[in-house]
């Protein structure tokens, strides 16, 4: 028996050796190019810790850090027609909502849900750009009708998170018709009283600009969000005119009156508190974990619910 064969040589290789690293662990920032811990990242929203950039956050995780303590109740959505156009291009049309169901893990687009946000109760709603570009079909058109019936019906505000590509080709003038859809429950807020606030993502384009996303009585976007209708090479060719430099981001529509605040997205709980409470009537919110003082309700919900 050769013991440095058998023993020494093994030993050695098993401290020099390089031990593997899951690939889960970190990430790569798509702007910088930072390698960030994955946990680090998770902590900060998706938000990269070195250049500032968001990257994409799915509405549950989303909503995880908006609600009090994590929670919320979801809101039924009617399900329109499977296929109403029988369209197939590449793929037939069920083959690709299965696919982007088993991705995602959701649904449909949009995720619909109420609860307290700074003991302040709401109703949200938040588009994935997972789920087909997070476009705009019949669901979602359902959706954004059952969160404003659901707003008016507790006397809540309606907070919106937009992020689509535009309306979902394969259910063809059915999905153009969600514009005016969601426009007409947009008004059932309006005529209710009640504050509808936007907060524009990356990217939110298309028919989804051109109807609910720019109908808000606030409108909040993430930083160098890309927010327009038509894309800017289109806009381009049309006018023959180079555009200027940052065109169509968040910081760029702010300059020119397109938007109210250009907001971080871990500071953006507080901030929607904030402006949720000054437009329902009530007092600054108890920040913290602390009981709320004497002479006010741990939670403000029967106080709005009863206006």
């Amino acid at each position: 028996m050769n013991w440095i064969t058998n023993y020494v040589r093994p030993r050695i290789n098993s401290i020099f050796s390089r031990r593997e690293i899951p690939e889960n662990l970190w990430t790569k920032c798509d702007e910088c190019g930072t390698m960030l811990f994955h946990r680090e990242l998770s902590d900060n929203l998706n938000v990269c810790t070195n250049c500032n950039h968001h990257m994409a956050i799915s509405p549950r995780t989303r909503f995880e850090a908006l609600f009090d303590a994590g929670i919320f109740t979801e809101i039924a959505v009617p399900d329109p027609i499977p296929d109403p156009l029988q369209f197939r291009d590449q793929k037939r049309y069920p083959d690709r909502m299965k696919a982007a169901q088993k991705t995602t893990g959701e649904k449909e687009a949009m995720l619909v849900v109420e609860g307290d946000i700074g003991r302040t109760p709401i109703v949200a709603a938040a588009q994935d750009f997972r789920f087909m570009g997070g476009s705009m079909g019949m669901y979602v058109g359902n959706a954004i009708i059952a969160a404003a019936e659901r707003a008016v019906a507790l006397n809540r505000p309606l907070i919106l998170f937009s992020a689509a590509g535009g309306a979902r080709m394969q259910e063809g003038i059915l999905s153009l018709m969600q514009m005016p859809r969601t426009t007409v429950a947009v008004q059932m807020l309006k005529e209710a009283g009640l504050p509808y606030i936007v907060v524009l993502t990356h990217p939110t384009t298309g028919g989804v600009t051109a109807s609910y996303a720019m109908l808000g009585d606030v409108h909040i976007a993430e930083p160098n969000a890309l927010i327009g209708f038509a894309g800017a090479r289109v806009i381009e060719q049309t006018i023959r005119e180079k555009l200027p430099d940052g065109f169509q981001r968040a910081e760029y529509l702010l300059e020119h009156g397109m938007l109210d605040r250009v907001t971080n997205r871990t500071k953006m709980r507080e901030e929607l508190i904030t402006i949720t409470r000054m437009l329902m009537g009530l007092p600054p919110a108890v920040m913290g974990d602390l009981p709320a003082p004497d002479g006010k309700t741990p939670s403000d919900t029967e106080a709005v619910d009863a206006k």
